[in-house]
């Protein structure tokens, strides 16, 4: 599908989404107006709002590459967030347990958390192109052995923070907030109350996080349109027969395409320890980022420039539909009505490709 042709039927998907959700709210005598206003001033109202908002769209644009990539290359990645939870474990490892320079610290915290996340993905590789097991049935599973792993540390006691159902924190020299602890000292404090907007938009835990975001949504841009590796690993996922016999090696291609898209999520749940949580928590169920980042890379077409966008609009919605309770007592679910129907027609592009060739030959006549 063109580029622009994909861009129409995107917008018109998301205005179905709006126009369906905001039958939901009639049916429940909710103005959708009133409630559309809550969800925007909710995400946009202030800066600390807009702030949360790019906190929260930091690991779903991150997943939504890594997912948007591996689509691109012929395989779906349902584990993305499994690769996220090591991804988290491995940074938090190394946050934790060692004892490094401030800024190499973080930075040598992000590269093993991107390698957990690049081993686990590539393992669902090795078993796609091995032994032909489907990546979809192997990268669920994969999803739930980082859930228990993750849950199990907790068990170690010379991990968990006594009665806690946490991780002890990170070593302050890991943490990769702006302004990092400085904020905390007496004369951050000093700054930040002489600075009311300052103070709001660092309020929360505002990281390096969304700069590493747009780098490698530029990054994996960049591979996948301009050199002979994203040549190859497109020509895999387009025609399986014509890339072998054009000579490519397809088992190859396969591991290095999930090893990649699973680096991606891996940093995405590194960027959360050591940006945001700190630490790792014990799991009642599994967090969702990988899932919301195959929402993103929908509603994106599978470009990773567009998973910027997309991203931020997905958690704009979440976070300024989560005060429709409190501001207009509904459910702050119609959100994921909306997110649910946009997802719905994107996934559908015939139908409305369908829809828009009945209009012009209704025109036509």
């Amino acid at each position: 599908m063109k580029s622009k042709n994909r861009l129409f039927y995107t917008v018109v998907s998301i205005l179905f989404g709006f126009l369906f959700g905001s039958i939901i709210l009639i049916i429940n005598d909710i103005n959708p107006l009133q409630a559309f206003k809550v969800i925007v001033i909710g995400a946009l109202g202030k800066p600390s709002y807009i702030s949360w908002v790019i906190v929260k769209a930091i690991p779903i644009i991150l997943t939504g590459i890594s997912v948007a990539f591996a689509f691109r290359t012929g395989l779906f990645n349902i584990g993305s967030e499994g690769q996220y939870i090591v991804g988290s474990i491995g940074a938090f490892l190394i946050g934790y347990l060692l004892k490094l320079p401030p800024v190499i610290h973080p930075i040598f915290a992000l590269l093993v958390g991107t390698l957990f996340g690049a081993i686990w993905g590539g393992i669902v590789g090795l078993l796609k192109s091995k032994f032909k097991i489907n990546e979809v049935i192997s990268s669920i599973m994969f999803n739930w052995i980082a859930f228990y792993l993750s849950n199990y540390m907790l068990s170690l006691k010379a991990l968990r923070k006594v009665g806690t159902d946490t991780t002890y924190p990170i070593n302050v020299t890991a943490n990769i907030e702006i302004l990092g602890n400085w904020k905390r000292t007496d004369a951050g404090i000093d700054f930040l109350m002489n600075h009311s907007i300052l103070k709001q938009v660092l309020r929360p835990p505002l990281n390096w996080g969304i700069v590493i975001a747009i780098v490698i949504a530029i990054l994996v841009w960049y591979i996948i349109k301009n050199t002979t590796l994203g040549y190859q690993l497109k020509a895999v996922g387009y025609n399986l027969d014509a890339a072998e016999y054009g000579g490519i090696n397809i088992q190859k291609n396969q591991v290095t395409s999930m090893s990649i898209s699973g680096a991606i999520s891996g940093l995405a749940g590194a960027i959360m320890v050591l940006g945001v949580a700190g630490n790792i928590g014990l799991m009642a169920s599994q967090q969702g980022y990988g899932f919301d980042g195959m929402a993103v890379a929908l509603i994106a077409g599978n470009n990773p420039l567009a998973c910027i966008p997309s991203g931020l609009l997905f958690a704009g919605l979440k976070y300024g539909g989560g005060k429709l309770n409190s501001s207009l007592n509904t459910y702050s679910e119609v959100v994921d009505i909306v997110i649910g129907i946009i997802i719905f027609f994107i996934a559908m592009p015939r139908l409305l490709e369908l829809i828009s060739s009945l209009y012009k030959k209704k025109e036509a006549k």
